[in-house]
């Protein structure tokens, strides 16, 4: 069982639901986002959920990427190891490249890819000393291919993680330290919430159910919720531009 487990963003969203359905299985948290009072609210319903849990709460904007190494690695001391370590801070502002968004573009590729790569290289710091561990990174389903309008950075900063946790995990193939990533499909939550029409979407404690369950086998890759997930991205894979047009 891997025991401790440390989520960033884990203030609200999937990071959250996440952290409560992972208290109810006895995991020890180690959980940061940028919101303290949310994140003090989470502490205290995972502890609601399960008291004999530990769970401990640290401020972080993941962009600030020496703060990234640095609580890590005080949560490392504080628990002893790390077990698991999952990279799930991101946005998903954005529009449309060449209309004028390029701030808000660059925001989330920096906060999507490259504070990705920092919680990657400080997880992988850890678990390299350990000889063991196990890092999760969340991607996306749109990861698959390019979408338009706000998706257009926020898919391609997908794509370019999922890639990124691939060439981690061929790295260590053959070691006791494993890299799973994972796809989430259409889960609701704030981000999302006044979006209409959202096909296959599932409520955020479903979605989270799911994910933890996926989570916990381990697998290189994984569509999350399964249905109808791992089937559409395959046929995203080979869908012609006209339809994606239609998706976003």
């Amino acid at each position: 069982m891997r025991k401790t487990i440390l989520i960033t963003g884990a203030s609200s969203g999937l990071g959250a639901g996440m952290a409560r359905e992972f208290a109810r299985q006895g995991h020890d948290l180690a959980l940061c986002a940028r919101r303290l009072d949310n994140l003090l609210s989470v502490k205290h319903e995972c502890e609601a959920v399960n008291p004999n849990v530990r769970v401990s709460v640290r401020e972080l904007d993941v962009t600030d990427h020496d703060a990234v190494f640095s609580t890590f690695e005080d949560f490392t001391d504080e628990f002893g190891t790390l077990d698991r370590i999952i990279v799930n801070a991101g946005m998903g502002k954005g529009a449309s490249v060449g209309t004028g968004h390029f701030h808000a573009n660059r925001q989330t590729a920096e906060t999507n890819f490259v504070a990705a790569l920092a919680q990657c290289e400080a997880a992988m710091t850890i678990f390299r000393r350990q000889n063991a561990g196990h890092l999760v990174t969340m991607s996306s389903i749109s990861a698959v291919r390019g979408f338009r309008r706000a998706l257009n950075v926020y898919a391609a900063t997908k794509a370019a993680l999922t890639s990124l946790s691939e060439g981690i995990r061929i790295d260590v193939r053959n070691t006791p330290i494993k890299v799973t990533t994972v796809h989430p499909g259409f889960i609701r939550t704030d981000i999302n919430a006044k979006v209409k029409n959202v096909p296959f979407i599932v409520d955020l404690q479903t979605g989270c159910k799911a994910l933890v369950a996926a989570i916990n086998k381990e697998p290189d890759n994984c569509y999350v919720p399964a249905w109808p997930w791992a089937l559409l991205q395959a046929v995203l894979r080979v869908a012609p531009l006209s339809w994606l047009a239609k998706m976003s």
